[in-house]
């Protein structure tokens, strides 16, 4: 049984019945007037009519003077439109959310929806290369084709896919309707706060909130391609997991050819089997190992052997060691006792 602190946190099953949203006629027809607007935005600019000048005259009214006091605010409000920070933390609910519901399709679905944003809005703010407010160079003037690259605003596009996307992928109805009606707030609040700052067109936001719009609604179409990766991504990892497995199994052995020898396994020797040793060394020499106070065996004591002269026939004489003399008096003698008195004869 599980005492960790993690055991409350164990995953949980997966959901019996997780709705995919697919592509209804309902969101057929949202999708299709969508980008009918989407395109009506697009030629009203190219052509420079009304919703131009409307830009114009709320460029020149510059709000961010009106009411200064809000723009401390506001400069931190608009990061939620960053594609950076909500990404990330969108993401660590969304990866939280996948590993309790043992699903790879929460953040999939993030990935391929920031994906068709990136490419959809960048191709159209390159194609069209349009200035913002604070680079105009004419007055009317709907400033296209001139290298810049803020229409459609990314900020508000993002803020629509980045937050509309908790929307997309809840479980319930009542949690897709508080989550919708949150991110419609975060997303039209992010657009306004660009208008207000002036780093964007009124037009440029208007297609930025219909940019962000038809990706939401585009998303059932991806959802085969979806859960053919998240199949792919899972197999690859139960084969890794086998293949881990397998080595964890595999005993090493080293191979030893026929009739060859046999590598020596060496195992270290406790020190208690010294004194067996040594008794023997002691009973070679005569004597017998004591043994000590605390019932080990001592090692045998034997007195070095004494170098004693012999005298041979026919052999040589052995001397002791000069340590080993005895003291030369001046009464003694120095001959050898048993040695003849020279005689003239």
């Amino acid at each position: 049984m599980r005492t960790d602190i993690f055991a409350r946190l164990d995953r949980e099953p997966e959901p019996p019945k997780i709705e995919v949203p697919r592509m209804t006629r309902t969101r057929l027809a949202l999708f299709g007037g969508t980008l009918a607007f989407y395109l009506a935005i697009v030629v009203a600019v190219l052509l420079s009519t009304w919703l131009v000048t409307l830009d114009w005259k709320i460029m020149l009214f510059r709000p961010y003077q009106q009411w200064p006091d809000l723009h401390a605010f506001l400069d931190y409000y608009v990061v939620l439109g960053q594609r950076g920070p909500t990404a990330v933390m969108v993401a660590a609910w969304l990866g939280w959310r996948s590993w309790r519901q043992h699903t790879l399709r929460p953040l999939l679905t993030l990935g391929a929806a920031l994906l068709l944003l990136n490419v959809t809005v960048g191709a159209v703010k390159l194609g069209l290369g349009r200035l913002g407010p604070h680079y105009a160079t004419q007055i009317g003037s709907a400033e296209l084709f001139a290298g810049g690259d803020i229409f459609p605003s990314g900020h508000t596009a993002n803020a629509v896919v980045t937050w509309g996307i908790l929307a997309y992928l809840a479980t319930t109805p009542r949690a897709r309707r508080y989550l919708s009606a949150l991110s419609a707030v975060v997303a039209l609040g992010v657009g306004l706060t660009t208008v207000y700052i002036g780093t964007h067109w009124l037009s440029d936001v208007l297609l930025g909130w219909a940019a962000g719009l038809l990706i939401l609604l585009a998303l059932p179409w991806c959802e085969p391609l979806i859960s053919r990766v998240e199949a792919m991504v899972l197999s690859a990892r139960d084969r890794l997991r086998e293949q881990l497995r397998a080595r964890r199994r595999l005993v090493p052995s080293l191979p030893v050819a026929t009739g060859g020898p046999r590598p020596a396994m060496y195992s270290p020797r406790p020190a208690a089997t010294e004194e067996p040793v040594r008794e023997v060394i002691g009973a070679r020499s005569g004597r017998s190992a004591g043994t000590r106070g605390d019932g080990r065996l001592t090692p045998p004591l034997t007195a070095p052997r004494p170098h004693t002269a012999h005298a041979g026939h026919g052999g040589h004489t052995a001397h002791a060691p000069r340590s080993e003399r005895s003291p030369v008096t001046p009464a003694g003698s120095r001959r050898p006792p048993h040695s003849r008195p020279l005689t003239g004869g």
